[in-house]
């Protein structure tokens, strides 16, 4: 039976991918900057990771307002990371090294430098105004007039949704920052042209995509007010443009569109903040023909405060489990998880949840063993595998992030605690993923031989990849054989999934099974010794991974030091 299951298995049910955020990776002109030619001289260690699939974040033609999230070309490369030719060759090197490259699609929105929107704002009349959301102020005001915004929505980066254009007397939509218009999905001018761009890309050998807030392509035409939160009068339109009546439609069309009858090498996925389970049942129903699975949030909220993500509190392990465990089994049967800690927009998982003192290498590897032995694809953005951590910004100059800096301005001028603000952004911010990868003990890290765009985070003098190459114990090697379980057992990928000890506060242990194939995950996430009782007999020679030297085990029972991971199969 596991034997059928596996061949009628897609690819990547084994795979792991791999995230490459290309500003913070590896510099090779000198200028600061990651660039394309830095990610090829450095796809060795993605090759002696393991990973499967390597996600290249945008490198598209961008004013870079959110560093590459606003793309105003996007079928040209932007000079700051090389040119076609570059990606070109990279796209060569991974599928040399048996890899697979997929591309960040961001179609929500782009540019207000793209071409389109240049069209589109120049009058009332262009053929493309509609091309974009478009309104007059509201009803009773005068252009530009306090709370004139034809509605009260608030941005992801702060302040209004809407901008004024001068020139024609009315707003355009942005969820994001004013520099990132969104795109009016209700066109079918629009969605045939993001079809014929994703096309190009896949007829240019690229291996799939993972595609930027995809929820948000459907919103309610209608545009009404959202309920008041946060600063001052405005108000939360996520129940109005996040899973909007069409979005199934606009997906399923674009599948249809553009990977159809392709020969399923293909990987899709599609971030989706605010996502439920039935509704990511739904996206990854391999019957709907919609995407291969989804990127949701509910576990990586679970430490934000009454005020949001800039308010963090203490993570209590057993809703983590819940929340974990719950998406388990709602995908069980039909769809599919994507697994991760850490994107380009999550601070360092070892900081967040784990112990970045003391029980550095330890809890790292023990909340690396937790997420990649669930159901589901993991994911490793990059430094995770060598247990990066979070960077300590001292002030708020040392940061570069659009979300950060207008969140420390606008919470300021409220008349927020400054320090209060600035602890909530280190421990939260999106900056503490892009620092540059931290290759090796010299000057900046191996990352650049100029001046780096972003402050190395000092810690690495004594972490950083070449350190942990060669150490049979590095955070690094034991990432290495977590994914070559998973390419080794098929119940990692393919087996069933029971949480064990669900109100235990400190231990995290699951059970998969595939046929006679038994796999038990067994971690203390405390810094104290824990004992878990199982509900099965295991030994020490069931036991396959380990981030300690060994294992205390009798039967059901086990001993686990601060941040001890076991895995056993039989």
């Amino acid at each position: 039976m596991a034997h059928d299951r596996t061949l009628a298995a897609p690819w990547w049910t084994s795979a792991v991918v791999y995230q490459v955020y290309p500003r913070s990776f590896a510099d090779s002109d000198g200028d600061g900057i990651g660039d394309l030619p830095g990610i090829t001289a450095r796809l060795d260690h993605l090759s002696r990771l393991g990973v499967d699939v390597v996600w290249l974040s945008p490198v598209y033609a961008s004013p870079q307002a959110d560093n590459g999230y606003d793309i105003s070309d996007y079928q040209s490369v932007d000079p700051v990371f090389g040119t076609l030719e570059d990606l070109d060759r990279l796209l060569a090197e991974v599928h040399a090294r048996g890899m697979k490259l997929i591309m960040d699609l961001v179609v929500n929105h782009t540019s207000d430098e793209h071409p389109w929107f240049v069209e589109s704002r120049s009058s009332k009349d262009s053929p493309k105004r509609d091309w974009y959301w478009w309104r007059p102020a509201r009803d009773g005001f005068e252009p530009g007039q306090p709370g004139a915004e034809p509605t009260n929505w608030e941005s992801f980066f702060s302040g209004p949704t809407w901008t004024l254009d001068e020139a024609t007397g009315e707003y355009y939509l942005h969820l994001f920052d004013r520099k990132q218009p969104d795109l009016n999905w209700e066109n079918p001018e629009v969605r045939q042209a993001v079809h014929a761009m994703m096309r190009w890309w896949l007829d240019r050998g690229v291996d799939g995509f993972r595609m930027d807030v995809v929820n948000f392509l459907s919103k309610d035409p209608a545009l009404p007010d959202g309920a008041t939160t946060g600063f001052g009068a405005l108000g939360d339109g996520f129940p109005y443009y996040a899973m909007g009546p069409r979005i199934h439609e606009f997906i399923h069309e674009m599948h249809r569109e553009v990977f159809e009858g392709r020969d399923g090498r293909l990987l899709t996925v599609g971030e989706m903040p605010g996502v439920t389970w039935e509704q990511a049942r739904r996206f990854t129903d391999p019957a709907r023909r919609e995407l291969d699975m989804v990127f949701q949030f509910e576990h990586v909220s679970l430490d934000h405060g009454p005020a949001g993500k800039f308010d963090p509190r203490p993570l209590d392990l057993r809703d983590l489990k819940a929340s974990l465990g719950h998406w388990q089994a709602a995908l069980a049967e039909t769809g599919w998880n994507s697994l991760y800690w850490n994107n380009h927009d999550q601070p360092r998982v070892v900081s967040r949840y784990g112990d970045d003192g003391r029980w550095w290498r330890e809890s790292a590897t023990a909340l690396a063993t937790v997420l990649h032995l669930h159901r589901g694809t993991p994911y490793v953005y990059q430094g995770e595998e060598l247990g990066m951590t979070n960077a300590p910004f001292e002030r708020v100059e040392d940061m570069r992030d659009v979300e950060s800096l207008n969140y420390h301005r606008l919470a300021v001028e409220a008349g927020g605690d400054p320090e209060a603000i600035l602890r909530g952004l280190r421990a939260m911010g999106r900056d503490n993923a892009r620092t540059p990868v931290q290759w090796d003990a010299g000057p900046n890290a191996g990352f650049t031989t100029g001046e780096p765009w972003m402050r190395v985070n000092p810690n690495h003098s004594w972490l950083n990849a070449e350190a942990q190459y060669d150490d049979p114990r590095s955070v690094f090697n034991h990432y290495r054989r977590l994914i070559e379980l998973r390419h080794t057992y098929p119940v990692v990928a393919l087996g069933d999934f029971h949480m064990l000890l669900g109100d235990d506060p400190h231990i995290y242990a699951y059970r998969r099974g595939l046929g006679d194939t038994r796999l038990l995950v067994v971690a203390n996430l405390s810094g104290e010794e824990q004992t878990a009782v199982v509900d099965d007999d295991w030994s020490a020679e069931d036991l396959v991974l380990s981030n300690v030297d060994t294992a205390r085990v009798d039967g059901g029972r086990v001993v686990l030091g601060p941040w001890e991971a076991h895995v056993f199969v039989r």
